[in-house]
């Protein structure tokens, strides 16, 4: 996943370079791949790459459009042909998705967000106005956080800065925290009071004077299909399922897949290695984790993720959960961190293990089950 950051002034005030630089340090290493900087007036913004796709590798991010718009983007854009058969007089196959979505957002204004189907994440800043769009793809699989005041609006995909730069102390945002206990948190909130998300399916439009979250896409329950017999609702599930598998192995690099064991994640890599067997998908093979623990008697995963691996003829990482400690309170020795994830973190065993193993295997994506539907 690439990284997006920015800070913009409503008020024309030139941004601080030096916070630019505090900003880069915490998100550099998500981003191994090339830094670009956009600084000019009253806006500055950082895009840190991480390749895992040929056309991503010639993309020079923040992108700057012909009318001076500067746009950041990261994601998966699985309507990348039907976009350049759109505008086949300015864009041919060897497009960059960010080259793509620029033209669809220049042609379109915000009508394109509903178009651009995949994971994604966007930020557009109009250096004319002064002015942010931020959107996201319409199951909000991508992160992208913002604050702002009557000033200046901050914006990244990684929490990480919006916190431990903050120009005053953050409180935690009870309400999400509420929300995260009982597995359903708010989709506009953080863990922390005037950090905001920008929701699923939604774009948020920032200016000088207003602020406003607007949806571009929703379900239709009106929708319905009606077929004459079971086995053609099972065929139109196959369909359906196998393409959505096959976007997700969009990539020049191994992919990584979670396998349980269950039946969703089987099914994954199994249609995952029926796709690749035809030989016409730029991934060059599917790689699996799966985690275990053989004394709790309710994870009896290791039985089921070892006959997916038997058919497939291929072993992937196993890692055994029994001897980690999950949870430690010495708060002494071992305070929680700022957040979540937080980069300045101490790596656990499991993390290792999983990060030593693809680092052998060269995996720069993955495909995780729980984010396998896909919205057509």
């Amino acid at each position: 996943m690439c990284v997006q950051f920015g800070r913009g002034s409503f008020d024309g005030r030139p941004i601080d370079p030096g916070y630019l630089e505090k900003a880069g340090k915490m998100l550099a290493a998500y981003g191994p791949d090339g830094k670009g900087l956009y600084i000019k007036d009253s806006v500055g913004i950082l895009f840190y790459a991480f390749h895992t796709t040929q056309e991503s590798r010639r993309e020079r991010q923040p992108h700057v459009t012909a009318s001076g718009a500067v746009l950041t983007w990261d994601g998966r854009l699985d309507t990348r042909p039907e976009l350049i058969g759109e505008f086949k007089n300015v864009l041919t196959g060897s497009s960059t998705d960010a080259e793509i979505v620029a033209t669809a957002y220049r042609l379109w204004g915000t009508d394109c967000f509903a178009k651009l189907l995949g994971d994604w994440a966007l930020a557009i800043w109009e250096p004319s106005t002064r002015s942010l769009l931020l959107a996201k793809d319409f199951v909000g699989t991508r992160h992208l956080y913002y604050s702002l005041d009557n000033k200046q609006v901050t914006w990244s995909t990684i929490l990480d800065p919006l916190v431990l730069l903050a120009e005053k102390s953050v409180k935690v945002e009870e309400e999400y925290i509420a929300g995260w206990l009982s597995f359903f948190p708010a989709t506009h909130l953080t863990p922390y009071v005037g950090i905001l998300a920008v929701p699923p399916s939604c774009f948020a439009s920032l200016t000088p004077t207003t602020h406003s979250v607007q949806k571009y896409w929703d379900f239709d329950p009106g929708k319905t299909i009606r077929y004459r017999t079971d086995a053609e609702y099972e065929e139109h599930l196959r369909l359906v399922f196998g393409e959505s598998v096959r976007r997700r192995l969009r990539s020049d690099s191994p992919i990584l897949a979670e396998l349980s064991g269950g039946m969703d994640s089987s099914s994954i890599v199994c249609m995952a290695d029926t796709i690749l067997t035809r030989g016409k998908e730029e991934t060059p093979r599917l790689d699996t984790v799966s985690y275990y623990n053989d004394s709790e008697p309710n994870w009896n995963e290791r039985p089921y993720f070892t006959k997916v691996e038997e058919k497939r003829g291929r072993l992937g990482c196993h890692i055994d959960t029994a001897s980690q400690q999950m949870f430690n309170f010495d708060l002494e020795n071992h305070p929680f961190e700022a957040m979540p994830s937080c980069t300045t973190g101490r790596p656990n065993g499991l993390t290792q293990q999983f990060e030593s193993f693809i680092q052998s295997q060269g995996n720069r994506a993955s495909s995780p089950y729980r984010a396998v539907v896909s919205k057509s």
